[in-house]
């Protein structure tokens, strides 16, 4: 293979990584700007994270269109193949972690006025493990680094335990007023939103793990935390 070959085909890889790089960077903004919308009750800053959603969906076309081109044109075999179908991967779930969001900042659009100040920031302290979970990540992913995936894989379990501290405390709120019942419903789905954005970090995780080392993180080394 010429010179000019390999350089033009790790320019491709490059650009690869930094379309991912650049979608997480948005999820991650997208996470943030949700959560701390529905905490000042900031209707506008909601529609811009909902308006944001598309331009994570263009990305992730355009890096499964580059993905094709290069399993076609390069063949790539080892770590190349594995850093190709990993980015696959991990573009599906940084679009799931926009998509949710996405939900988050359309249910706080519909929160009423029985939404009090310590519901709001129940669900702002439990945004601050799961932003911190996707930046770690895509730091591992960023330098490829095994050690740090794995750490992030194993840290699945704060944010559950956030969860269940949310649900319980939601569940108190209600039971206080049931005319919080509606807006309950909200924060609830709100805060499985978050968590669900956890377990696609975690996934991610994963996939860095094996495109550095070839070897799988398996489940069961990880004890799940039972959820209420």
């Amino acid at each position: 293979m010429s010179e000019h070959i390999v350089s033009a085909y790790s320019d491709e890889l490059e650009k690869l990584s930094a379309d991912l790089m650049r979608m997480g960077g948005i999820a991650e903004t997208m996470i943030t700007d949700s959560c701390r919308a529905l905490s000042a009750n900031d209707l506008a800053l909601a529609q811009v994270v909902i308006q944001r959603d598309p331009e994570v969906d263009a990305i992730e076309a355009d890096v499964e269109k580059q993905i094709v081109s290069l399993i076609a044109r390069r063949q790539p075999m080892g770590h190349d193949l594995r850093l190709i179908l990993s980015a696959l991967k991990i573009a599906g779930e940084l679009e799931r972690i926009a998509d949710l969001s996405k939900n988050i900042g359309k249910r706080a659009l519909k929160l009423d006025d029985y939404v009090s100040a310590e519901m709001r920031n129940a669900i702002l302290r439990m945004s601050r493990p799961v932003s911190r979970q996707l930046n770690q990540v895509l730091d591992a992913y960023g330098s490829a680094d095994p050690n740090l995936a794995r750490d992030v894989w194993a840290s699945d379990d704060d944010v559950d335990q956030h969860y269940n501290a949310v649900f319980r405390e939601m569940l108190t709120y209600l039971i206080e007023d049931p005319r919080r019942i509606s807006a309950g419903a909200h924060m609830l789905f709100i805060a499985k939103n978050l968590e669900r954005i956890g377990d696609h970090c975690t996934n991610i995780a994963e996939f860095v793990f094996y495109q550095a080392t070839g070897e799988y993180l398996s489940a069961l080394e990880r004890p799940k935390l039972d959820q209420v």
